[in-house]
């Protein structure tokens, strides 16, 4: 029995071939829309996408453009923040100015002048006299001049006793130590040295204490002093510490009694200073600044008023009594002041601002003076200006330095009450 076969026998590659065509075709056949599905989906949501990034471009685009705006309006809020303040700030200092006058306005209606005697020849013959009598007589010769707080003729002659003792302090406006040692001929006359002051050092130009600058008083006072014949000394304890006539050219009595000192009945504002002010922290002028003298001062020097010691030690230490004033800096940019031994703050005050000096780095006087214009008063001194008002008139109190955007990023300048300036000379010193 023949077995039938499977046909035609192909050859084995044949077989491959058509098997391989044929799982290609299945393959491609299978996958075809499965594949056009899928480039579908995939355009759909690359246009998604697309669409989706330009919405949030767009959604960039408008928070950019809120947050400019709110910059804007954040800046233009500061802008006007930073300008009520100023005004504020100018309203406060004028109240400030207008406390200041009335305070000086009180104290000149309550404040009684004794009186000013003439010592003429006839006046100068008897002091010679009464000199001749020894010490009774010196002591009636400070007697009739009134220089003496309470007018004890015991404790003047008790005084007079000790002679050119330096620790012999008379109940005046007279340091004994200091005129002694400035004026070291005065030991040797032979008399005690307040009254070698009122007949002979006066006349001689001296000064009586570091608080009384002699020729400058003289000279605010020169025709009140030729009509008497007094020392200058006797002249501002008998009527110009009365008629608010200051007795050194850092020693402002306006400023001074401005600050609410309770002073004896008949004490002037300067023997107050010396007798109990300067330990309230009360400061002499407006360049003057208690608390940051005292800051500088050395410890053995604690129990001297801070101008005293400016004015016998401090300034020729460089010691500053402002934040604005620079007494080193001052001498050096002025050697006529340091050629001639000068103290410099005094020297700004009486001369230096009106030349257009600057007290500092940091202050431009000349500036400053074109900066406020018309509102300086004539014989201001700029800088106390700025200090009392004129910081918040100008719009740049130095080149460069705009005051209203320096308010704006250092605000706290406010708390502390001080101007701009003020505020920056202070960080520098502690950097």
């Amino acid at each position: 029995m023949t077995v039938p076969g499977p046909g035609p026998r192909q050859p084995l590659e044949f077989h491959r071939r058509g098997a391989a065509d044929t799982a290609a075709e299945v393959l491609a056949k299978a996958t075809a829309q499965p594949y056009a599905d899928l480039s579908s989906d995939v355009a759909v949501k690359a246009a998604l996408v697309e669409r989706r990034v330009a919405e949030l471009r767009a959604d960039l685009a408008s928070a950019h453009d809120l947050a400019q705006q709110a910059q804007i309006r954040e800046a233009l809020t500061r802008t006007e923040l930073t300008l009520a303040l100023t005004a504020a700030l100018a309203a406060r200092t004028e109240a400030l100015a207008l406390a200041r006058r009335q305070a000086a306005q009180r104290y000149l209606e309550t404040a009684r002048p004794r009186g000013l005697r003439t010592r003429g020849r006839l006046s100068r013959a008897i002091d010679r006299l009464l000199i001749r009598l020894g010490r009774s007589g010196q002591a009636e010769v400070i007697d009739r001049a009134g220089v003496w707080r309470g007018g004890d003729r015991a404790a003047i002659l008790a005084y007079v006793k000790r002679g050119a003792d330096p620790s012999a302090q008379p109940a005046a406006l007279f340091d004994q130590a200091w005129h002694l040692a400035t004026y070291p001929e005065v030991a040797a006359s032979g008399l005690s040295p307040l009254v070698s002051y009122l007949v002979q050092g006066a006349a001689a130009g001296r000064s009586p204490h570091p608080m009384f600058h002699a020729s400058w008083y003289e000279a605010q006072n020169a025709a009140s002093l030729r009509a008497s014949g007094v020392s200058g000394l006797e002249h501002f304890l008998r009527e110009g510490a009365a008629r608010g006539r200051d007795p050194h050219p850092l020693f402002d009595i306006a400023h001074y009694v401005a600050q609410g000192p309770t002073l004896a009945a008949g004490e002037d504002p300067a023997s107050h200073y010396l007798r109990t002010g300067w330990r309230d922290g009360l400061s002499p002028h407006p360049l003057f600044d208690a608390a940051w003298y005292r800051r500088q001062m050395p410890r053995q020097a604690a129990d001297v008023a801070p101008l005293v010691h400016y004015l016998t030690a401090g300034w020729r230490e460089g010691l500053s009594p402002h934040p604005l004033f620079d007494p080193r800096w001052y001498l050096e940019q002025n050697a006529d002041v340091l050629e001639g031994g000068l103290e410099p703050l005094a020297h700004f005050v009486i001369a230096g601002a009106a030349e257009g000096r600057d007290p500092s780095p940091w202050f431009d006087t000349r500036h400053y003076i074109a900066a406020r214009g018309a509102g300086l008063d004539p014989g201001a001194n700029p800088l106390v200006d700025y200090l009392q008002g004129g910081a918040w008139a100008v719009g740049e109190a130095r080149p460069g330095f705009p005051s209203a955007a320096y308010l704006a990023a250092s605000p706290e300048l406010v708390r502390e009450g001080v101007t701009p300036l003020e505020h920056w000379a202070r960080k520098a010193a502690k950097a």
